[in-house]
């Protein structure tokens, strides 16, 4: 909806005499509005915070264990291709310039 057309359509609410129901609905988008910039206690965000910590599916000993070998793998072998591209690299803008 253009600008336009949102001015046609407030002035026509204002004349079918629709202000007091546009009012309530800025009334009721204000206290929306001031709801939720209501800050909560630390004390009752640390309990929230606990609760949604509970609903989490942690991972078992073994599959942290899996976790953390795969990672390390993945380093060491990404690393390693890194390096090997560096040197490959320098040695060829070297031997361009020497």
């Amino acid at each position: 909806m253009s600008n336009r057309e949102t001015k046609r359509a407030m002035a026509r609410q204002k004349s079918r005499g629709g202000t007091e129901r546009s009012q309530a609905v800025a009334q009721q988008r204000r206290t929306q509005q001031e709801q939720k910039r209501k800050r909560t206690g630390a004390r009752q965000f640390l309990k929230e915070v606990r609760q949604e910590l509970k609903k989490v599916n942690w991972p078992t000993r073994p599959e942290t264990i899996s976790y953390t070998i795969v990672v390390l793998i993945s380093v060491v072998v990404l690393t390693s291709l890194v390096a090997a591209l560096d040197y490959i690299f320098s040695e060829a803008i070297l031997g361009l310039f020497t």
